[in-house]
């Protein structure tokens, strides 16, 4: 049997049963879910009504991901899928889907923070990481011409990044939702 979205096998509003008068139609047709694992990639097309094509993403390990108030876009790995508000069963299996919350790799967007702001975001404490940071700052200083040490500087003075952002930044490892459907468009972003 295949999977059908018609409406002719359920009850009436009052509760009788239908008489069906008609078969099943390929426009009522259904196929089973994606059920996109973490994993090397693995797209298949799928021809669709109207010559149109799907892309089943089967298994992803990477995707696209921004981060909004920084405006910065990198392609980044999926590490991990941590918690997903339909069943904690597509977290136990590493399923993906849209709105699961996913662990990404956070270097992409740490190397950006640092050539934009002049802030190594993988250091801990302020005070503490800034006299181990010395001897290497010193070098990288002299690489810098005074212009851009101080266009970095009116950048970091603007700038302000919340604390939950940081920690995550010093483990290595970032939260992120996933905007796109794996199932249909073959992509994981978000």
């Amino acid at each position: 049997m295949g999977i059908s979205r018609d409406s002719r096998h359920k009850h009436r509003k009052t509760g009788g049963r239908r008489n069906i008068h008609q078969k099943k139609r390929k426009f009522e047709m259904g196929r089973p879910a994606a059920l996109c694992k973490m994993g090397s990639k693995r797209v298949r097309p799928v021809r669709c009504r109207g010559g149109n094509m799907k892309y089943r993403a089967l298994r992803i390990d990477a995707g696209n991901f921004a981060w909004g108030s920084e405006n910065c876009a990198k392609k980044v790995r999926i590490l991990d899928v941590v918690y997903n508000a339909t069943s904690n069963e597509l977290v136990r299996t590493k399923t993906l889907t849209k709105n699961s919350i996913v662990q990404i790799d956070a270097q992409p967007y740490k190397q950006w923070y640092l050539k934009k702001y002049g802030v190594d975001l993988g250091k801990k404490g302020k005070k503490g990481g800034k006299d181990a940071k010395d001897g290497k700052e010193a070098e990288e200083q002299e690489k810098k011409s005074r212009h851009v040490i101080f266009k970095l500087k009116a950048r970091e003075a603007k700038q302000k990044l919340d604390p939950a952002v940081e920690e995550q930044f010093q483990s290595g490892r970032l939260l992120a939702a996933v905007s796109s459907r794996p199932g249909q468009c073959g992509r994981c972003d978000g």
